[in-house]
């Protein structure tokens, strides 16, 4: 099975909609910019975030298939894709691509 490098690209914050929507919480997310997982096949790679998974899971298993090239051409590498978490709040970017151990 192919493996799947998941790069967290950016993580960003709008604290204008975080005031006016959002209950106060005192834990939103671990990740850090530059962290890196790595996935063969549907398992969640340990430490990675649950809703965040939810949101880019289908592409992962897409691509850990062998499958790609998603909306006919959206990305320059087919064997990738530009995802975010479905955190309104505070998005978190991840790039997921085919892994060939380099």
């Amino acid at each position: 099975m192919i493996t799947v490098k998941i790069t967290v690209v950016r993580k960003a914050r709008y604290d204008d909609l975080i005031e006016q929507y959002e209950n106060p919480i005192d834990h939103a997310c671990d990740l850090q910019e530059g962290q890196v997982f790595f996935c063969k096949g549907f398992q969640k790679p340990d430490g990675f975030c649950d809703s965040a998974w939810d949101s880019i899971a289908p592409f992962v298993m897409t691509l850990t298939h062998g499958g790609g090239n998603f909306y006919d051409g959206w990305m320059k590498d087919p064997r990738s894709a530009m995802l975010s978490c479905n955190d309104g709040f505070r998005p978190v970017s991840f790039y997921l691509e085919v892994w060939d151990g380099q």
